[in-house]
């Protein structure tokens, strides 16, 4: 038990030093480094890493709170509608043999990374060839920098916290990888404001996901609590070194370290087969 402790204490550490460098995405890496190493399932990883990607989103949610960056309304909305489908993922997680649900989970991380690689070679182009502002069903008004709240809008806000939820309780991510690019396309915020609501939801949601496990008694605390408390601290020494470095190459060596997991993770279900 304690080489376990001392594997997850390290383990999280590498997870936060990942979030650091990379942002709430890079914590997608935390279930494919607890499956490798502690040898667990991924139903059992999913909620350890959801409280590891929670705790530390809820960081940088409060950042940018502080900042007004946050659009509460939207994070409360999408986070309602993902906290509703949660506990559908955690459900359908424990009733998935593991094989399955590692092969879905090595889809996933292949396609973030393959997406997030071309994000960070070709972000220049992807924001001269952007969709017209007029396109969004979320506008921003321009006097109270609120969202203008509409059918539409409230449609693609909701439908994205139900993919993120789902997720979340599925596979144990944040759902980042889903909120964000649904932000871009459903509005005209700024960058730095989607990433900061984006944060919120998946606190919110990772909240619930965690909850929704402990009630019902399969979270593994003794691996889960070193873990979190560690990604952490991690991420918050990190932050000072990620200044420094260039955003696009993080991104770029994310992508492929993901690609690669990706890739052991199917190899490693065709072994078992």
């Amino acid at each position: 038990m304690e080489n376990i402790i001392a594997n997850s204490v390290l383990l999280g550490a590498v997870v936060g030093l990942i979030l650091a460098l990379t942002g709430a995405g890079g914590a997608i890496l935390a279930v494919p480094l607890l499956l490798f190493v502690l040898r667990l399932s991924v139903a059992e990883a999913a909620p350890v890493a959801l409280l590891a990607v929670g705790l530390s989103a809820a960081v940088g949610a409060v950042l940018g709170l502080r900042a007004g960056i946050v659009r509460y309304r939207a994070a409360m909305l999408m986070a309602a509608a993902g906290t509703l489908f949660s506990p559908v993922g955690l459900w359908v997680a424990h009733r998935l043999p593991n094989g399955p649900l590692t092969l879905l989970f090595a889809v996933v991380l292949a396609f973030v990374a393959l997406r997030m690689f071309r994000q960070a070679a070709g972000r220049k182009l992807e924001q001269a060839t952007g969709a017209s502002q007029s396109t969004h069903p979320c506008q921003l008004d321009n006097r109270t920098r609120r969202f203008v709240w509409t059918a539409s809008c409230t449609r693609a806000l909701a439908l994205s916290g139900v993919g993120a939820g789902f997720l979340s309780g599925l596979l144990g991510v944040g759902g980042g990888f889903v909120i964000v690019p649904a932000l871009k396309k459903a509005s005209n915020a700024p960058e730095h404001a989607i990433v900061a609501t984006s944060l919120a939801v998946i606190t919110l949601v990772s909240a619930s996901g965690v909850i929704s496990t402990a009630i019902a008694g399969r979270m593994n605390w003794q691996i889960g609590v070193p873990f979190a408390a560690d990604a952490m601290a991690a991420m918050l020494g990190g932050r000072q070194v990620a200044s420094r470095l260039s955003g696009h190459r993080l991104q770029q060596g994310f992508a492929v370290v993901a690609g690669l997991i990706a890739i052991g993770m199917v190899a490693k279900i065709a072994m078992a087969a």
